[in-house]
């Protein structure tokens, strides 16, 4: 029995599709249907009905037509891009029953390919008599456009063979011209048959150089250079990806306003302000049905979230959750720093009066110690899972967007005018001030910070200072 029912050719424009296709349709027993999921025509841009299925019905029920190509007597496929039918992109990609053939061409040979057919009408070229060529302007940003759509595509592509334990046969658009890679691909499909040799009645386009096609070749090869082809300037994450967290959130009383809080951020300052607000408790631990209850009942609406800086937030985090652990949830990631990451904070939590033993140099030799702990346990290198009270802010900004992205990023030395700004816009007058309580522990900050607890913090929380441009805590 064939471990496959049938395939897709995983490709994009201009990456030589058609070619591919044209030679699996040589091999008795091989069927490609073109791009069946175009969301423009069924199969090719001449053809009115495939499988007897036409492109309205194809629109209204396109799993009919995945499976009259299932069943198929042939080992049958079709082409699929990133912009084809997204519930056949996804149905495709999960069923271990479709066979995946990735074909891959170098982004910028495929974009001017493609930008030179757009400008001559020529999409498919069988006799090279009929050639046409025209330079084209190269444009840096609508190419942008096009390497994120297709890098997007690949990564979205790549994660769902991961987790779903497939694999593919790769193809890069130069393998196109090798029999052997071919009759390779044909043995993984399962078919008894071969080519002899390749078909090449589509011939290639436009061979020239791209200094030939290209009007602006020299300002292109500059602008290039921004371009991060190997993902060099990109920060790998390795936390845990994080739910909206919605008992958490705080919304005004009667207000149409609604807090979704980042841990170790400005809390209870917040909820304070929003009980000012409307002179009543603020509403508190929903669900997500009574989460869009709320919605539904208060409108207009606004709901925000608080960025803290790194450095402020790490040292709320450590002297809330680690030094001092007055509920003693965190006892045994305490004593794991201890033991383990030589945390050298006292066994027992210390008086804060600097009478005890603990001064601030001890305070700043243990704060400096938790942060270059805090870089090794975001970036997945330790035991100790990542605490959304010191979790990067990002990650969980990540997370409140699962359920509904929020109306404004606030942050905290901005609420004073941020806040009464997001009242207003609901239609609230008469807005208190916000009065920001500094922490229990700040003024312990303020006199160790220097350069070395900035570079510390820079180097745990590296994405949330790129993305929210934080500068220097001082």
């Amino acid at each position: 029995m064939s471990r496959f029912d049938y395939f897709v050719i995983l490709a994009e424009m201009r990456t030589g599709s058609n070619f591919l296709e044209e030679n699996l349709n040589h091999v008795e027993g091989v069927t490609s249907h073109g791009e069946a999921f175009n969301p423009s025509f069924i199969g090719s841009p001449k053809t009115e009905a495939l499988l007897g299925v036409t492109l309205e019905e194809r629109e209204a029920k396109p799993f009919v037509l995945l499976e009259r190509i299932k069943e198929s007597d042939a080992m049958a496929g079709f082409r699929l891009f990133h912009n084809h039918d997204p519930r056949i992109v996804q149905a495709c990609l999960e069923d271990p029953r479709c066979a995946k053939v990735i074909l891959r061409r170098n982004p910028l040979d495929s974009f001017v390919s493609w930008k030179i057919a757009q400008a001559t009408g020529q999409w498919k070229l069988t006799n090279a008599t009929h050639s046409k060529s025209q330079p084209i302007s190269f444009d840096i940003s609508e190419f942008r456009t096009h390497l994120d759509a297709i890098t997007g595509f690949q990564k979205e592509l790549l994660r769902k063979l991961q987790v779903t334990g497939q694999t593919a046969f790769q193809l890069d658009y130069d393998d196109l011209q090798d029999v052997e890679v071919l009759n390779g691909l044909l043995g993984f499909l399962q078919s008894q048959n071969k080519l002899g040799r390749i078909k090449k009645k589509i011939k290639k386009q436009n061979p020239e150089s791209q200094k030939i096609k290209i009007k602006n070749f020299d300002e292109m090869s500059e602008t290039l250079k921004e371009v991060d082809w190997f993902g060099l300037w990109g920060m790998s994450s390795f936390e845990p990806q994080r739910g909206p967290s919605i008992p958490s959130y705080i919304a005004a009383g009667r207000s149409g306003l609604l807090y979704a809080p980042l841990k170790s951020g400005p809390d209870a300052a917040v909820k304070e302000w929003l009980e000012r607000l409307d002179g009543v408790q603020p509403l508190a631990k929903f669900t997500q049905r009574s989460l869009r209850e709320w919605y539904e009942q208060h409108l207009p609406h606004r709901s925000f979230t608080v960025v803290r800086h790194p450095v402020a937030r790490a040292h709320a985090a450590f002297c809330d959750r680690i030094l001092i652990d007055k509920n003693g949830r965190f006892a045994e990631i305490r004593a794991n720093l201890r033991r383990v990451h030589k945390l050298p904070i006292p066994q027992e939590a210390p008086s804060m009066t600097r009478e005890d033993g603990y001064d601030l140099e001890a305070h700043k030799t243990a704060f400096a110690a938790f942060l270059k702990f805090l870089r090794l346990n975001i970036s997945g290198q330790t035991s100790i899972r990542v605490d959304p009270t010191w979790a990067s802010q990002h990650a969980l900004l990540h997370g409140v967007t699962q359920f509904a992205c929020p109306d404004a990023v606030l942050r905290e030395e901005e609420l004073h005018t941020a806040l009464p700004s997001l009242a207003a816009a609901i239609g609230k007058s008469g807005v208190p001030e916000f009065i920001n309580a500094r922490h229990p522990y700040q003024d312990w900050l303020d006199e160790i910070y220097d350069l070395e607890i900035e570079k510390a913090a820079r180097a745990a929380y590296a994405r949330d200072y790129e993305i929210f441009g934080f500068r220097d805590w001082a």
